[in-house]
Order: structure tokens, then sequence, then C-alpha cells
């Protein structure tokens, strides 16, 4: 085995140093501190001068490979694989992936400078200084971001976008939701909030960007319009989830940095995995992807306590969900939403319904339903043909902790008004019923003077 330059080099600066003390030139005290070594070294390093020449003052150690050599056979094993089948991946995603599935036992910083020094990945630049993130929030369900990611999803079908839409707790970083739709749409977002209300319950608040689905904006790049909400708003504020906007993509920095390793490693996992559908990502995304995504990423959040409040079994989650319209009834008892005609029946003790204000929900399941205020009025499919059974209840809304009216079992009419006043506090307007009717007067007739 040949020994490297530097040890070469090393050698022949010991030999330089002993032949000046040597000779006389120095003492053997400067020599040992010009080497930076101990007396007792540089006269071991004499001896073995003295009996070996140049060679003595070689390091042996360098003719023994070293007890930590990786094995030739493994190294070239993991090269093969990231070569042949993950050429892509980060070094991180790959060194996880190949101890996962390959069980190779290499240490990440190995994978790493192997895979350098074979040209197989570029060698990256050091990051620049970073400004101060903005700290997460204590409570786990205290603030959810929810962001849709437009793009190349299935490497295998070139030139075919989707998107991913997300839902990531800003306490932990934990995955809630995810699932790729063909694209963002009001139907895709409303399936979304379903799953993480039906799983968690209701949040505290919700962080999204400027879309068309989320808000309206009148004017580019302006402030939203608090007045006019869009469906997903008014779902929203009837769940009592504060909405937040977004005003640039830096504001949303976490969503953000999780669609980049989105990107960075759904895309190839789906590829080596050759996944051409929809419905087989969904499918490894829900059993594969999200098991393995949350030992890595996850975090514990700084409060225990969660901010999730739970909903109860009787709360309808379709019927709170669903798009609400508000319309007038047609002259011939027919109500048109979205181009679908609504035929209603005539209501029991009146003739029709010509004129009236009704309101017609559309849950997730596509069917409509038409009210009047708690009274449900017609329920139709999705054609807008009648459907027949029972009709469905009011939907109720969940308890949060707000005070409720108390139940008033008045015993007059002038009662019942005094604690409605009382508890709504406002002044009593009740002016109380006459006891008798007062006497209608007819004309006066002259009175004569026989009278």
């Amino acid at each position: 085995m040949e020994f490297a330059a530097a040890a070469v080099e090393r050698a022949m600066t010991y030999q330089q140093v002993i032949l000046r003390a040597l000779a006389g030139t120095w003492t053997w005290l400067k020599a040992a501190d010009v080497l930076g070594v101990h007396p007792r070294s540089l006269r071991r390093w004499r001896a073995r001068y003295e009996q070996d020449g140049v060679t003595g003052l070689l390091d042996a150690r360098r003719r023994r490979p070293s007890h930590r050599t990786a094995p030739r056979a493994e190294v070239q094993r993991m090269l093969h694989l990231y070569r042949d089948r993950y050429r892509g991946f980060n070094v991180r995603h790959f060194s996880h992936v190949a101890r996962r599935d390959h069980a190779v036992t290499l240490s990440y910083t190995f994978v790493k400078l192997a895979l350098q020094e074979a040209g197989l990945v570029p060698r990256g630049r050091a990051r620049g200084r970073h400004r101060r993130r903005r700290e997460p929030r204590p409570c786990f369900g205290e603030l959810l971001h929810l962001d849709g990611s437009d793009h190349e999803w299935l490497a295998l079908c070139p030139g075919q976008r989707q998107t991913l839409i997300a839902v990531i707790d800003d306490a932990t970083k934990r995955l809630l939701y995810a699932q790729l739709w063909p694209e963002e749409t009001t139907h895709a977002v409303r399936s979304a909030l379903r799953v993480v209300l039906a799983g968690f319950g209701l949040p505290m608040a919700l962080y999204t960007d400027r879309a068309g689905w989320a808000f309206h904006t009148p004017q580019a790049g302006g402030r939203v319009d608090r007045t006019h909400l869009t469906v997903v708003g008014r779902i929203l504020a009837r769940l009592g989830i504060e909405h937040i906007a977004s005003y640039s993509p830096q504001a949303r920095g976490r969503v953000e940095r999780l669609n980049r390793t989105l990107q960075g490693r759904l895309v190839n996992e789906l590829r080596v995995a050759e996944i051409t559908t929809l419905e087989a990502a969904n499918a490894y995304l829900r059993d594969q992807f999200l098991p393995d995504y949350h030992p890595q990423f996850t975090r514990p959040p700084a409060d225990p306590a969660s901010a999730f409040v739970p909903l109860g079994q009787a709360v309808d989650l379709d019927a709170l969900l669903a798009d609400e319209t508000e319309r007038v009834v047609g002259r011939d008892n027919v109500v048109s939403v979205e181009g679908v005609a609504l035929q209603l029946a005539k209501p029991p003790g009146r003739r029709r319904c010509a004129g009236l204000r009704v309101t017609v929900r559309r849950p997730l399941s596509g069917e409509h339903t038409v009210w009047r205020g708690p009274q449900c009025l017609g329920h139709y499919d999705a054609t807008g043909r009648p459907l027949d059974g029972p009709r469905p209840r009011a939907p109720r809304l969940p308890r949060t902790g707000q005070r409720r009216r108390p139940a008033l079992r008045p015993q007059n009419a002038r009662a019942h008004v005094a604690q409605d006043a009382a508890f709504r506090g406002r002044p009593s307007r009740h002016t109380p019923p006459r006891t008798a009717p007062r006497r209608r007067r007819g004309p006066r007739l002259p009175i004569g003077p026989d009278e």
C-alpha cells in the first residue's frame, strides 16, 4: 500500500527537525516545540529514525485498513440503487428509503459523501443567515393552514397537472388532510373541511390564501371583502371559525415549505411505485406516505391542551357544510339553482308557494333541499328529481360554550314578553289587551220636544 503525499511530507518535516537537533543547531526542547509534540515523543521518533531511517518516520497505521471502513460491496449496492431506481431523490430522502426498504446500514453523512464523490448529486452551497421565523401557535388546533398545490404529481403521466389539497396544523406541523384532486374547487375544500371536522373537531382559526373559493377580492392584489362571503366563508362564519387571509407567499411560509417537501418526496415515491391514476395515488398517500411522514416531520406542541372543540354525535356535518343559496319561488312553484329546476309540491295549508323567499341547501352528496325556516319544502337529487322518504331535519349548530336562552314557561302573554325583554336586555313595549271590547256608538238621533 502506497503512502499518501501528505504522509510523506510529514515524514520529511520530522527528518529535517531531527537532523537540526542532532547537529546542535536546535535544542531538543525547541525541536519538540516546533513539531508540537512532547519531548518524550520526540525521543521515540529519534529512535525510530536512527533504526529505520526515513521509513521509520512514516505512520505504520496507514498500511492497515481501518476497522471502520465500509464494505466495498455495500457501497457499490447503495450506488447502484440510487443510479438505477432512486435517481432524483434528495440525499436525506434516499438515505431514509434505503434504510427502510433495502436494509442499508450506511450513515447519512457517508451516503451523502459517496454520492457526491460519484457525481450522482451536486455539492450544495451552505445556506446564508435567514430571518427569524414566526413562533408557532402553542396549542394543537389553534391555527390550521389550508392550501392547494398545482403540480405534475404523477411523473409517469407527463403533461397532466393535479392539485394537492393539504391541511397542516401550525403547532405540530401534522398533516391533518392530504388528497389529490383534478383541480382546486369549492367542493374539494369542503370535503377537506369535513374530514378535519369529523376527525378532530372545530379549530379556532383557518389560514388560507385569497383564492376565489376563499375570499371575494374586488381589486386584484387589494384587500378582501369581508361583507361579501363565499360559500366557504359562510360555512366558517356559521361554525364560528376565524378565517385569516394571507397577502403574500412569505406570510404562509409553513405551508409553502410543506408543498416543497411534498413535491420533492411524493412525486418520486409515486414514480418508483409506478402509479398512474389519482385513485391509486390517494391510496398510497393515505396508507404509506402519511404514516411514514409524521414520525419524521411532526413535533409536540408547546401546550399539551388541545384547542379543538369536539362535535357531538347529533351534529350533521353534511348539513353544516352545505352550500346555501337564497331564492324566490316562481309563479309555477319552481325554484332554479344553477340550471336545475326544483318543482315544489303543494304545502299543507297553502295553495301555492309563489313569492316565498326560501333557502336551497346543497350538501357534498350533490342533493338539493329547499327550506323555509325550519320547514323542509322539498328533497331532490342532483338532477332535480324529487326523492321519496322522510325529509331531513334542519341543521343543528354545534355547541361552542355560548350562553343559551333559558326555557320560558309564562302564565300569560305579558309575563312571556317581560321575560323575553329581560333576557335580551331591552325594555318591554308590550301593551296588555283590553278586558272588554269598546262599544261602537251609532249615529245620534235628534230629540224632539215631545220626548
